[in-house]
This record gives structure tokens, sequence and C-alpha cells, in this order.
């Protein structure tokens, strides 16, 4: 099971705690990976299923460690 996934929050001036990180956000593909008892689910955040669009995607993230959850933009 997928966790569900971190939106954006724009803010105007970056003010970060010790230890934390930001990123610009980048135009592309909002997708969730997660691989776990030999079965790779590729999502968007709303839930749709993208492995069979992205079958490199899906192969890639066979060499992932079991119980590995990724989020990010594709």
């Amino acid at each position: 099971m997928l966790p569900e996934p971190m939106l954006t929050t724009p803010v105007s001036v970056p003010d970060l705690r010790p230890g934390s990180a930001a990123e610009p956000k980048w135009d592309g593909l909002r997708a969730l990976v997660s691989v776990g008892a030999g079965r790779t689910v590729l999502r968007s955040r709303r839930g749709t299923e993208m492995g069979p669009s992205f079958p490199e995607v899906v192969a890639g993230a066979l060499q992932l460690p079991d119980a590995t959850a990724l989020d990010g933009v594709m």
C-alpha cells in the first residue's frame, strides 16, 4: 500500500527549519511507486494506474529493495 502523496505548498519566502529541504516545482507527471512482495505499483497522485503507460519505470523499479516507496516527478 502506498502512502498518501505529499502535495506542494506555495510560499513567498522559504523559511526552512534546520534539517528541512525545499526544491522548486518542475513541470512533469507526479508519480508514486511502491515495490513489495514481488509486485511494483506505479500510480498518479490521484490513484490512476500508470504502470502500463510507463513500463520502463516499472521495470527499473524492480531493482529496488522490497518495501520501497518513492514519490516524485517524472
